[in-house]
């Protein structure tokens, strides 16, 4: 699949991605595709999505039928996000069936969203979370998560950090591979 992370620290907001693409045991290197970068820039964030290879392009297409999008708190996401759902459902045929036991239809995205207001995580039953610290999605997210625990209080840079994490996914998981996609964006001021 994917290791993807976000970092938050000293004023600086980062998010990171590994380059591989998988389809069961095949995988397709950055140097074979057009498109390599697992992180899309919407309305002035970062957003890093992991699972399907088809969300990249639906996500860009139904967002672009949105009247608003915002990103720019916990709230802001849920909105954006539970707007999303009809529209996936209708102009891109989401099947919204995972367990049958779940309270809400599932909108199958998991993403990881980078800006200037924070870091955001979002699940597929529309969860959104505000991290302080740092996060990582993705087959590779264990490995990430050990190494940038290990990184985050002797590096000062998010950047440093994220990338950290991925180069330990990309180390350790079978789905993830080089080359690491970093992007950063200063913290707002009033939150730095």
């Amino acid at each position: 699949m994917t290791t993807i992370t976000v970092v938050k620290k000293n004023g600086e907001v980062a998010i990171a991605a590994d380059s591989m693409t998988t389809f069961g045991d095949t995988r397709l290197g950055r140097h074979y595709k057009g498109e390599h970068d697992k992180i899309l820039t919407i309305d002035g964030s970062w957003i890093g999505i992991c699972g399907s290879s088809a969300h990249h392009l639906v996500l860009v297409s139904a967002i672009a039928r949105l009247p608003a999008v915002n990103f720019g708190s916990r709230m802001e996401v849920y909105e954006t996000f539970r707007q999303l759902h009809p529209v996936l459902k209708e102009h891109a045929y989401l099947n919204p069936k995972e367990d049958e036991d779940d309270p809400y239809e599932s909108s199958q995205i998991t993403a990881l969203i980078a800006n200037n207001t924070g870091i955001y995580g979002v699940y597929s039953l529309r969860e959104v979370f505000e991290f302080d610290r740092f996060w990582s999605i993705g087959s590779g997210r264990n490995f990430a998560l050990g190494a940038m625990h290990a990184a985050f209080q002797g590096t000062r840079s998010a950047a440093k950090i994220a990338e950290i994490g991925v180069a330990g996914g990309i180390e350790f998981d079978t789905a993830s591979g080089p080359p690491i996609v970093v992007n950063t964006v200063q913290l707002r001021g009033d939150l730095a």
